[in-house]
């Protein structure tokens, strides 16, 4: 598969509107970014990228700020090597550390999680994961059933184990982030993770103690009634991958409508995670 490269430069010095125009090009497929200083990198598969709707959005954004991009391809071939060049450990809450494979290990943390860098989002960089996970570490999963929605490398399947889940349903519609999930739950010596590759049709007819979706606003939008089916009085709702204005709200009425009540949120550079529990 070959990816797209767009490099984005920004005069404004203001950071909400990088982050305006990241969640924007999320929506229309864009699914990893790379911080660079002046502005950003932005990928997605040269298959489905919708130039009219990347050219719409570009003239929208030009009306705010200025800005400029240019694009390159990357061979499939070449990425872990621009991830390699990029990944750097990390650390949550001081208890998770996050690692690639050729970085040493850590064992004086509480929860050590190896992720091999591949084109899957979701190595606890972007400030979604991260949020997702402090949320994660202060919740109780001994013997949880769970659901990771939009799984990407797992990293967020592999923490519920580690966490005592029972066992973990871990979903992604990417064939790459399906198969780095299963890599990395081995690669972790988890073996209580079930991967599946789909979106919401792929969740079965059962219910879930937890459920953990890190996508964005307009696809938990559309998911979130399936999520509703998929839950019980106090299952427990995670969401990430949007905004706090006009985000937040939007979701939060959608949520009470199904039957979920808000729990409390947690903001990290403008991006957004919120717990609700589900009462119906």
């Amino acid at each position: 598969m070959t990816y797209l490269e767009l490099i984005f430069s920004l005069n404004s010095t203001e950071e909400f509107h990088k982050d305006l125009l990241i969640n924007a090009l999320s929506e229309i497929g864009f699914d990893t970014f790379e911080d660079t200083g002046q502005g950003f990198k932005a990928y997605i598969p040269e298959s489905e990228l919708d130039q009219q709707k990347l050219d719409g959005l570009a003239a929208d954004f030009a009306e705010l700020f200025s800005f400029t991009y240019v694009l390159n391809k990357i061979p499939h071939q070449n990425w872990n090597e621009v991830w390699e060049s990029n990944f750097e450990p990390i650390q949550v809450a001081g208890k998770c550390y996050i690692r690639a494979t050729f970085h040493e290990a850590h064992p004086e943390f509480e929860h050590e999680i190896v992720i091999d860098p591949k084109m899957a989002f979701g190595t606890g960089h972007h400030q979604t994961t991260a949020l997702m996970m402090e949320f994660m570490l202060a919740e109780e999963f001994q013997g949880m059933v769970v659901l990771d929605m939009g799984c990407g490398t797992g990293i967020l399947a592999i923490l519920a184990c580690k966490l005592g889940a029972k066992k973990v349903l871990a979903i992604d519609y990417d064939e790459i982030c399906y198969e780095s999930s299963i890599e990395n739950s081995e690669l972790n010596k988890i073996s209580n993770i079930k991967a599946l590759k789909g979106s919401k049709e792929a969740i079965p007819d059962q219910k879930f103690d937890i459920i953990l979706a890190n996508i964005n606003r307009n696809i938990l939008i559309d998911q979130l009634d399936t999520y509703a089916r998929a839950s019980k009085p106090g299952t427990s709702l995670f969401l990430s991958g949007f905004y706090e204005n006009p985000d937040l709200a939007i979701l939060k009425e959608k949520c009470a409508n199904l039957g979920f009540s808000f729990v409390k949120h947690k903001e990290l550079s403008n991006w957004v995670a919120a717990k609700f529990k589900f009462n119906a």
